[in-house]
């Protein structure tokens, strides 16, 4: 497993990070897979995988402390574990410290090594919690009594609020989200030319986007796996990320051992992306920006919806359909109708678009800033026009 120096060089990180918020899950969502989610880990760490990334809200708040239950067997300092402070959630300072004394408690450690306040979005939120409630002070005494290590942050929010945040305050990394669709389209190039201009090391989120660059669509699928046959198509998202100049660590949300063993053989013996390579995945990129895919990683943020929407499950078979083709497509029109209705056939009718009601509460909650309710009316509209 290739490593990387943090800024200091005082500890190596592996280039692939396991971020825990996609472990494998028991049919109908009835928890976490243990057995298989705990082989995963730890032929991560026999491998050589040793930054792992979980948070106070992953799989239903169960995240923590399974990571916990599995990394304690491991000697402490061969791993570094990273959580997040969830401002969101918060109201002001007793809060958080209840909150970060429940997450080492959770972790089964005395310490984080990476802490970060998790998902900043607004300057209101962040100076709410972290400046008028005096959040930020605190956790900056509990780095110098050694219960957080290294303090950052993670990111989705504008560019003026990038500035201010690394203008103003210290920091010892950042995390962004970065892949090769978002990087013109999600201004994800400017933020990461932010951190670097502040010499600060970058750890990567999504770098596949929830997975939807792993599968792309039949036309962007097709250049990549000409120029490679034997490689995924994950592979480049990865490469192209893990390419870049002050990269620390890249986060992969893995959820099968298959997905696992691809990322380390990327990782292990890490070859960056060519000047060629480089232009055939943006020919790539074009094709697949074609069908115009909605934007979701399937993080989760936005749920569970007050209604019942499976808001996810219904953007993620929109955009299998999309990728397919399968309403442009002037031959077969029938079938190509019949297939792209069976996309839906996992989501149970109360978790179909059509059962939204526009409350509007999960739009502020998603970190890709999707317009959700416009969406999903839009999508059941089309949904309706092929029944």
């Amino acid at each position: 497993m290739d490593k990387r120096n943090f800024g200091d060089r005082s500890e190596q990180v592996s280039l692939l990070g396991f971020g825990c918020m996609r472990l494998p899950v028991l049919p109908d969502n009835k928890g976490i897979d243990r057995k298989a989610a705990k082989e995963m880990l730890e032929y991560a760490y026999e491998q050589g995988v040793n930054y792992f990334d979980t948070a106070w809200g992953y799989l239903n708040g169960k995240s923590e402390a399974f990571v916990g239950s599995v990394l304690k067997k491991y000697p402490r300092e061969s791993f570094y574990l990273a959580s997040k402070m969830p401002g969101w959630l918060l109201k002001n300072l007793p809060e958080a410290e209840e909150l970060f004394a429940a997450q080492l408690k959770r972790c089964q450690v005395e310490s984080f090594d990476y802490y970060l306040l998790h998902s900043l979005t607004t300057r209101e939120e962040f100076d709410r919690l972290y400046l008028k409630e005096k959040v930020l002070d605190y956790l900056h005494r509990e780095k110098q009594a050694g219960r957080i290590r290294k303090l950052g942050f993670s990111f989705h929010g504008s560019i003026e609020l990038m500035n201010y945040v690394l203008d103003n305050f210290p920091w010892d990394f950042v995390q962004i989200q970065l892949n090769y669709q978002d990087w013109d389209t999600m201004q994800a190039r400017v933020l990461y030319e932010l951190a670097i201009q502040h010499q600060l090391p970058c750890i990567i989120m999504e770098p596949v986007r929830g997975g939807a660059l792993a599968t792309l669509n039949d036309k962007a699928a097709a250049i990549l796996k000409q120029a490679a046959p034997q490689n995924s198509l994950a592979s480049w998202a990865i490469r192209f990320v893990a390419s870049l100049p002050g990269v620390l660590t890249v986060l992969s949300g893995m959820s099968t051992m298959e997905q696992l063993e691809d990322n380390l053989k990327i990782a292990s013996g890490f070859q960056p992306l060519t000047a060629q390579e480089r232009e055939i995945l943006q020919q790539a990129l074009e094709a697949y920006l074609e069908v115009s895919p909605i934007p979701c990683t399937g993080c989760n943020y936005c749920m569970p919806c007050p209604f019942g929407v499976d808001i996810p499950g219904n953007f993620s078979a929109f955009n299998q359909g999309a990728g397919k083709r399968l309403l442009t497509d002037q031959t077969q029109q029938k079938e190509k109708r019949e297939e792209f209705r069976k996309l839906w056939a996992d989501l149970a009718p109360e978790a179909l678009a059509g059962q939204c009601r526009s409350c509007g509460k999960c739009e502020p909650k998603c970190p890709q800033h999707i317009r959700i309710p416009e969406r999903l009316k839009i999508l059941q509209n089309l949904l309706d026009q092929i029944q």
